[in-house]
């Protein structure tokens, strides 16, 4: 998919924004009944965070988004693919520049440098293993970002065509043990990585915005 197509549908967000591909959402294998995350009560409201959904033009003139490899340590996102992104600080104006600061520490991205433009936020959402209400920013830059990744938390950085999550594109179905619980949900395969969660679930958003 063309960048200036990207372009031209975000100028501005509809007020009702496209749901994530049902089938991205984990569900319990079994009868072992919902994860004490779901269960009545243990709704949190979260910590506020920001992630960036950057979309770019490659020197082809195609749309791709910024996403990494989160380094092999530990915490609950340990090796998981992910946006540039984290918890919102006091200095922060807003959830946008929360957003652009975790990208420039992550990834070094000079906004200034690739002419980022925000086009909005998507929906929000909470993550309950680590108790974050994360929005997701949307933001479209002119030129191709020049990022290194800061390596004590990105293993590396991975570029993908936004082609890749439009709504007809291929969906794995995996069956795994997390914590315990026998999951089974959607993900998109990408350079190896198998994108679940909330990526996926942004993803797909981001997907269906830009269906043609």
């Amino acid at each position: 998919m063309r960048f200036d197509e990207v372009a031209d549908r975000l100028r501005v967000l509809p007020e009702q924004l496209p749901a994530p591909a049902e089938v991205l959402m984990p569900v319990v294998v079994g009868d072992a009944g919902p994860p004490p995350w779901r269960r009545p009560g243990a709704e949190r409201s979260g910590r506020p965070a920001a992630v960036l959904v950057l979309l770019y033009p490659d020197d082809a003139g195609l749309a791709r988004v910024v996403l990494t490899e989160r380094a092999s340590r530990d915490g609950h996102h340990s090796g998981e693919v992910s946006f540039p992104g984290g918890k919102a600080e006091p200095e922060d104006a807003d959830l946008a520049a929360t957003a652009l600061r975790e990208a420039a520490e992550e990834v070094a991205l000079d906004p200034g440098q690739a002419e980022v433009r925000v086009v909005g936020l998507l929906e929000a959402f909470t993550i309950p293993v680590s108790d974050f209400a994360v929005t997701p920013v949307l933001a479209v830059a002119q030129r191709r970002p020049i990022l290194i990744a800061s390596l004590d938390e990105v293993a590396r950085i991975i570029e993908p065509p936004v082609a890749r999550f439009l709504p007809d594109a291929p969906i794995a179905i995996v069956e795994r043990e997390i914590g315990g619980w026998p999951l089974r949900y959607g993900a998109y395969e990408v350079e190896g990585l198998s994108v679940w969660g909330a990526t996926a679930r942004i993803l797909s958003q981001v997907g269906g915005l830009l269906r043609p």
